[in-house]
């Protein structure tokens, strides 16, 4: 028996379709601004991906670029006109940012309210208050993938490894507010193996590539596969690899994402979601 396959693309168009649906009811296009400092070529292609769907919606979006080099204060000046801009519901800042700049000041400047990341401490504390908040876009699509096997996760044990701020830490809210059991896990935690094959559902966001081998996961586990890394192939090339080793696991989970085409698209679409999200309570505040 082998796992069913969690295709993104597919998970995605449905959310992007209830999203257009939506849209069509605003009485304006939400506007998404990106800030991308720099010239890394993953985070150039991430944001024309994200821009390219915003598009795609009739959204408004637009790509503020700065250079490399480009000073803290120059970054916060950015944000800080963007925060005013009543044309603009939604900014996110394209992570990694250069070395010399400070990211959490950075995330601390972005308006809560047009935090379409989920990253400013103010909806990170909400989110794990239980509250209703902007929710970091990549756990939020790890959980609709989830869900859409399992639709109650109350009680069912979960194991995050990683903890970032970005997804790991948020993906243990997540699952907490959806009453599953969580057991977090990063780079020091002793006998992980062991500790993932107790797991309904495994969601591994490291950056590892073929970290989780098959026989650390549990039968009929839902394993949900965040990492994405570059790895020589044999012919001088390069492949994506995520942290699941999937020929293995396909053989023991009952669900699994791939990679690519596995979160990604989730992503993406809950950017525009929360787009939408904070330009309906913008809208609200101001009538």
């Amino acid at each position: 028996m082998t796992a069913i396959i969690l295709d993104g693309h597919v998970h995605a168009q449905i959310l992007i379709d209830n999203i257009a649906d939506e849209l069509d009811r605003m009485p304006r296009a939400p506007g998404l601004a990106v800030v991308l400092v720099g010239d890394d070529p993953a985070s150039h292609i991430y944001v024309q991906s994200k821009i390219r769907m915003a598009e795609r919606l009739g959204l408004r979006g637009e790509v503020e670029l700065l250079p490399h080099d480009a000073g803290e204060g120059e970054l916060l000046a950015l944000i800080e006109r963007l925060n005013a801009r009543d044309d603009v519901d939604g900014i996110l800042v394209q992570l990694p940012l250069p070395a010399h700049i400070d990211a959490l000041r950075v995330m601390a400047a972005v308006d809560p309210s047009k935090d379409v990341d989920g990253l400013h401490a103010l909806n990170a504390g909400r989110l794990f208050h239980g509250d209703d908040a902007l929710v970091s876009c990549t756990p939020l699509g790890c959980l609709r993938l989830i869900k859409s096997i399992r639709p109650d996760l109350t009680g069912a044990h979960a194991v995050v490894i990683g903890s970032s701020n970005i997804v790991g830490k948020p993906m243990a809210a997540l699952l907490l507010k959806e009453q599953a059991t969580v057991t977090q896990t990063h780079i020091h935690t002793r006998g992980i193996s062991g500790i993932c094959r107790q797991a309904d559902i495994l969601v591994s966001a490291v950056g590892k590539a073929g970290l989780v081998r098959g026989d650390w996961i549990k039968p009929q586990a839902i394993v949900i596969d965040v990492g994405t890394t570059r790895v020589k192939t044999p012919d001088g090339g390069y492949a994506v690899r995520g942290d699941v080793s999937f020929d293995e696991a396909v053989l023991v989970a009952g669900a699994i994402t791939p990679v690519p085409r596995g979160v990604g698209p989730m992503t993406i679409a809950c950017l525009m979601e929360n787009t939408l999200k904070a330009a309906k309570a913008r809208a609200a505040r101001l009538h």
